[in-house]
């Protein structure tokens, strides 16, 4: 009698044990041996402004991108002048939790200081200048982190949407190679560190054929690159599942890890010319554009839910060349969907509600895993 209540006690623990475990299963485990599952982090969320979310994030998520705490702006906002707290926490707690941290980003042309582009008076740099401007910030910045980043962003959305180079300052006073340079300099700081190009609507074909004639010359000369990420800033209606599995078949061809960098799903009526993710463009609020205030009907849940099943679906089917699929935000209430490109608004974009809870749509994408394994 003695030997079965013991037997019965032990059956307990153990339920109540792998119960336990079932509970701490996060989405990151869903898809484990498949790719990493990321999210964007601010410093914000790392100094206590919700006591939720860092418990969230590390039951959740295998990846972590710094939202703007590693941007031009924020790290080195004046000549010489260096601010590593903020991005310092985030790795912290990454390194702490075990979770990937990717460094975003060096080089781009938004969030960047005017006086990086100009001497002391405010006179344009020269070639040279400019040039030993950004060695400087990237091996000052690559080299602060080096061993802790799994791999950089080096460039940021500099193809465009036609596939030629998009004018901005470092094409303009560089020329073309800025990005071998930024590329060079980076892997000389951190020799082991995977390096990325990284922009949004890169998965359409025009800006895709820009995107991979750019890989092509720095492999061509023997520059290392060892990924493209395709940001996935998605709308309910586009972009077409094959276009994206277009790319990230050619973008394999070339020998490229691929990954989907800031997903979300853009619930609201946005106007075409507002799609992707061009920070200075906006468009001012108007009530027709913001229809879901009170919450998002169920008609339209179910189009997000199937929405991010076929997602899923695709990039499973390509995992031996999908490594990391980042979410751009923790849950709905983060994500900067919520004011732009139209200030205000009230957007349903992620996995998970502003409450934490997981949407109709979670448990899609789980089921996508299970399916695989």
């Amino acid at each position: 009698m003695k030997n079965r209540f013991i037997t019965a006690v032990l059956i307990l623990m153990m339920v109540v044990a792998s119960s336990c475990r079932k509970e701490e299963q996060g989405l990151k485990d869903a898809f484990e041996g498949d790719f990493l599952i990321g999210t964007a982090m601010n410093y914000r969320q790392v100094m206590g402004e919700d006591e939720k979310v860092l418990p969230f994030i590390a039951t959740h998520f295998s990846s972590i991108t710094p939202e703007n705490e590693m941007k031009w702006e924020r790290i080195n906002p004046e000549p010489g002048r260096y601010e590593f707290k903020m991005a310092d926490s985030i790795v912290s707690f990454s390194q702490k939790h075990g979770i990937a941290v990717i460094g975003h980003c060096l080089v781009w042309h938004s969030q960047t200081p005017a006086w990086v582009f100009q001497d002391s008076l405010g006179n344009p740099l020269t070639r040279d200048a400019l040039l030993e401007r950004l060695k400087d910030h990237i091996f000052t910045v690559v080299g602060h982190y080096k061993g802790q980043i799994k791999g950089w962003d080096v460039v940021n959305e500099a193809v465009d949407e036609d596939g030629s180079m998009r004018k901005t300052k470092w094409l303009e006073i560089i020329g073309e190679d800025y990005i071998e340079k930024a590329f060079e300099f980076a892997h000389e700081a951190d020799p082991d560190a995977e390096l990325y190009y990284n922009d949004y609507n890169n998965e359409e074909r025009a800006k895709r054929e820009g995107v991979i004639a750019l890989v092509k010359k720095l492999q061509d000369k023997g520059i290392r690159i060892d990924g493209v990420g395709i940001q996935g800033h998605w709308h309910l209606d586009s972009p077409d599942f094959q276009v994206v599995e277009e790319s990230i078949v050619e973008y394999a061809a070339l020998g490229m890890t691929v990954m989907i960098t800031e997903m979300e799903i853009n619930v609201l009526p946005t106007p075409a010319w507002l799609y992707g993710a061009e920070i200075s463009k906006m468009a001012e609020y108007k009530d027709s554009l913001n229809p879901y205030v009170a919450g998002l009907p169920d008609s339209v849940q179910t189009m997000l839910t199937d929405r991010y099943a076929g997602l899923f679906r695709l990039l499973l089917k390509h995992r031996e060349n999908v490594s990391r699929v980042t979410f751009w935000g923790v849950h709905d209430g983060y994500s900067w969907k919520n004011n732009w490109p139209i200030p205000g608004r009230t957007n349903y974009p992620l996995l998970f509600d502003r409450n934490y809870q997981p949407k109709p749509s979670y448990y899609a994408v789980i089921e996508e895993a299970k399916k695989i394994k």
